[in-house]
């Protein structure tokens, strides 16, 4: 057995949190590993649905020990809440079952309220953020005057470290005309929630060491998706913290000879939240279409998705960056009763033809689509349960995405219930 790396391999939303959920039933541990309460996902477990933002999949199932890695950023006061609202449901959660890296960023009111006065000040050219927080959170992080989960045990050194913090983001409130932060009241904030988060306080890299070496089937929960990746992601449209499998690792303290089996989430069409080029996006009746059969509706912003065609370039360009072995494919249903597929297979910049997306904001924003039809099928794929259940043009049109983006689907999923998935490979037996 291997342990598994699930990451979205588009724009997010692609329907990790089934998968995951239905992973997360084979796995021992759960570990979130980057991004913040920006990304959700939902569940639904014997009709009950459960939206989580910080907190692992695994956290509502028993017997699974869940685990928020050093690469996550962590608003205390929203997981204490996300915490509540899940014992509210029935979920037990205790340090027994939930273990939060030490080492971990907290992100701040100070956070909250310096992305929105950005994202406000940004003239035509708003990123798109969910105003959480988490960039400039990332960003204290990387320039080394962040204040961490275990910084909540010690009042003296918190106290320094946060007036060392204000020194940097008085002046830039000073520079969009706001008040300076209160530095005693913040630290009066951060020790009142204290005696709440630090009982779940672990040095997670050694919990993890310990399950891997008592061969423990461990499951790496990836948030948003491939293409949002700061480095490697339609830049500056993106998130603040790397996307891909390579970040399972580094993000929760393991070698990367740990991280094991890659699984992609990949969405059978094309989403996207917020702002930012979109090569195959559609504002016509089928993008509309899309929309409403997927219901697709951002789990933590509530915002309406972009909807598209696939587009395989994008898709096997980051099955290339994240190593990914296999993928997840999600919403077939949703292409139920169309008569046509188009298929995005290359993208043309200018004279020329391109089979990847350029690094450049101008490039990404010009290119366009290359479309490959496909007959569609008038058949019902939901809840299909084997392969004898689909249509041929539908087996046919998988085919044809796994040649185009050079992975083999593992899994494949028919509707939001749990039990619709087809298995062809198990992620965890490598």
């Amino acid at each position: 057995m291997t342990n598994v790396v699930v990451v979205g391999s588009q724009w997010g939303d692609e329907g990790k949190g089934k998968i995951v959920d239905w992973l997360s039933e084979r796995a021992d541990v759960v570990v979130r590993f980057q991004g913040g309460h920006n990304a959700g996902h939902t569940l639904v477990i014997d009709g009950v649905t459960y939206k989580l933002r910080l907190l692992p999949s695994g956290v509502v199932r028993g017997g699974k020990l869940s685990v928020i890695g050093n690469g996550v950023v962590i608003d205390p006061w929203a997981l204490l809440e996300e915490i509540a609202e899940q014992r509210g449901k029935g979920v037990e959660i205790s340090p027994d079952n939930l273990k939060i890296a030490e080492n971990a960023t907290l992100i701040l009111p100070l956070h909250r309220e310096l992305d929105a006065l950005r994202e406000d000040a940004s003239a035509g050219q708003k990123i798109g953020t969910t105003r959480r927080g988490i960039g400039p959170a990332y960003e204290d992080k990387v320039a080394r005057r962040a204040i961490r989960i275990c910084d909540l045990s010690d009042r003296d050194a918190l106290e320094m470290k946060v007036g060392r913090l204000l020194a940097h983001h008085d002046a830039l409130l000073k520079g969009l005309g706001q008040a300076p932060v209160d530095g005693a009241a913040l630290v009066d904030q951060l020790l009142a929630v204290a005696p709440e988060i630090l009982p779940f306080a672990a040095p997670v890299w050694r919990v993890l060491d310990e399950a891997c070496r008592s061969g423990r089937r461990i499951l790496f929960e990836g948030a948003q998706g491939a293409m949002l990746d700061v480095d490697h992601g339609t830049y500056p449209f993106v998130t603040s913290s790397n996307t891909l499998a390579g970040q399972a690792a580094v993000g929760s303290g393991v070698g990367p000879g740990q991280v094991g089996f890659v699984l992609g989430i990949t969405k059978a069409y094309t989403t996207r939240v917020g702002s930012g080029p979109f090569p195959t996006e559609l504002s016509d009746d089928i993008g509309r279409r899309l929309g409403e059969r997927g219901r697709e509706f951002g789990t933590v912003t509530g915002r309406a998705r972009r909807c598209g065609w696939f587009d395989a370039v994008m898709v096997r360009q980051a099955i290339k960056t994240s190593g990914i072995n296999g993928i997840a494919l999600t919403k077939l249903d949703v292409l139920d009763g169309l008569e046509t597929l188009k298929v995005c297979v290359g993208y043309r910049l200018g004279e020329t033809i391109t089979d990847y997306l350029p690094a450049n904001m101008p490039g990404q924003a010009a290119v366009e689509p290359v479309y490959e039809e496909m007959e569609g099928w008038q058949e019902s794929t939901q809840g299909a349960r084997s392969w004898a259940d689909l249509p041929a043009t539908a087996v046919k049109y998988i085919r044809r995405l796994e040649e185009l983006i050079e992975a083999p689907v593992s899994l494949l999923s028919t509707s939001p219930e749990r039990d619709d998935t087809i298995l062809v490979r198990d992620p965890f037996a490598g």
